[in-house]
């Protein structure tokens, strides 16, 4: 049985026991969520890794996405940056790669990983087909599901599906008139199939298909966003709604057919209409988990898009989004480094962290309470160990040392907290 048929049949699981404990939860609570699509614990049944949860009532996690590309190709440095999100605090993993031994890094990843890993199936079978058949447009329904199956048998947690992208939404998409049509690499892959083929969405038009998949593995779906926002000007327009209703219809199929399930979301949205798209999706799509793209709060920050998106992020967060896919500060520009890696990972997890204490999360506030009471008692090995980034606090110390031990290099001899405290204490 998969998780949410244990949840209804009123099952409680000691994998469910120990997300609630690690989330302040009764497992009573957290498994009535997941019967009713409110959570998930995206774990393959394939695949043994410590379980985490994602929705209601639970810490805001973060995901991190890898992988190789034509013009990039290593599978050491892969896992070197997989090394590197899971040590600062990625939940999940996704493998976007498209170019060199794809199979092979997948299996490493799998093999190798401690926290959930996503993949988006499409990507395989659009490279395999595009090498043999010259085309996308010529893959099949059956090779695609092929990849899906062969995903979820290795014990992939969680696959990004674009179910929503339907002939409908294309035709909205062309009446529209977006300045950017589609960002999404595999909603554009989607889209040249269906436009060359004159035919339906696979996955939309087979969703049972997919389903069947899913429920053998216990296999999450993370139902993508293909119309999302490539910049702020497409951004909460009708192509975006139209393909979100969609996705809430699917929603319903998947929970009703014992399937976990996670809606994805945009993509970039201008700050003042984030916790609109939140409150939306939430609204339409029953409550289900909300995976965010950042979201980019503005086009301009090349280079600096991490930035753009934890904003957007931390705003989502706060609003009720329950998954933040990292952006590094190389994102619209090439593949990220290994440096970029850790930035995209810290800012993320700062955003999400942020999302937290506003929503309440339960010992959200811990670790600030911790850190402020380290730099009331100037305990600098505190305030290192506390931080996101303890390596570049202490290197950062080290490269201006202050003239005494307990003061920064910025305020010395003048720090506020030394002077009141011994201000205080002559009273």
């Amino acid at each position: 049985m998969t998780r949410i048929e244990l949840a209804k049949k009123g099952i409680i699981t000691d994998e469910v026991k120990q997300v609630a404990a690690a989330e302040g939860l009764t497992p009573e609570q957290l498994s009535e969520d997941i019967a009713a699509g409110y959570s998930t614990i995206p774990v393959n049944s394939n695949h043994k890794i410590t379980p985490i949860g994602v929705g209601r009532h639970m810490r805001t996690k973060i995901n991190a996405n890898i992988g190789t590309s034509k013009d990039r190709i290593s599978i050491d440095e892969e896992m070197e940056k997989l090394a590197v999100l899971v040590k600062y605090g990625a939940d999940a993993v996704m493998d976007l790669s498209t170019g060199g031994p794809i199979k092979e890094l997948r299996r490493m990843m799998l093999e190798k990983s401690p926290v959930a890993v996503g993949t988006v199936p499409i990507y395989q079978a659009a490279v395999q087909t595009a090498a043999l058949k010259g085309s996308i447009s010529k893959m099949t329904a059956d090779e695609l599901f092929s990849v899906i199956e062969e995903h979820a048998a290795e014990g992939v947690d969680f696959v990004t599906v674009h179910s929503g992208l339907t002939l409908r939404a294309v035709e909205r998409l062309k009446k529209q008139g977006r300045i950017l049509d589609i960002v999404s690499r595999g909603g554009s892959f989607l889209l040249e199939w269906m436009v060359y083929n004159e035919r339906e969405n696979p996955l939309y038009e087979q969703f049972d298909r997919l389903l069947e998949i899913a429920k053998k593995y216990d296999m999450t779906l993370s139902l993508g966003d293909g119309m999302r926002p490539g910049c702020l000007a497409d951004a909460t327009d009708r192509t975006q709604i139209e393909e979100l209703l969609t996705l809430g219809e699917l929603r319903d199929t998947a929970v009703e057919n014992n399937v976990q399930v996670i809606i994805e979301g945009p993509g970039h949205v201008p700050l003042n209409q984030v916790e609109l798209n939140v409150k939306l999706q939430k609204e339409i799509c029953k409550g289900a988990p909300f995976y965010v793209l950042g979201p980019l709060v503005t086009d301009i920050g090349m280079g600096y898009d991490h930035i753009s998106a934890a904003i957007g992020g931390a705003v989502a967060g706060a609003a009720g989004a329950d998954f933040l896919c990292y952006v590094t500060p190389a994102e619209h520009i090439r593949l990220p480094s290994i440096d970029d890696v850790r930035e995209g990972v810290i800012v993320t997890k700062l955003a999400a962290h942020a999302a937290d204490i506003a929503k309440g999360i339960k010992g959200a506030m811990k670790a600030d309470i911790e850190m402020a009471r380290c730099r009331k008692a100037l305990d600098w090995n505190g305030q290192i160990s506390h931080s996101l980034n303890p390596d570049k606090v202490r290197a950062w110390r080290a490269e201006v040392p202050p003239t005494e031990n307990e003061v920064c290099s910025m305020c010395g001899e003048f720090c506020a907290i030394r002077t009141v405290e011994r201000a205080l204490k002559k009273k």
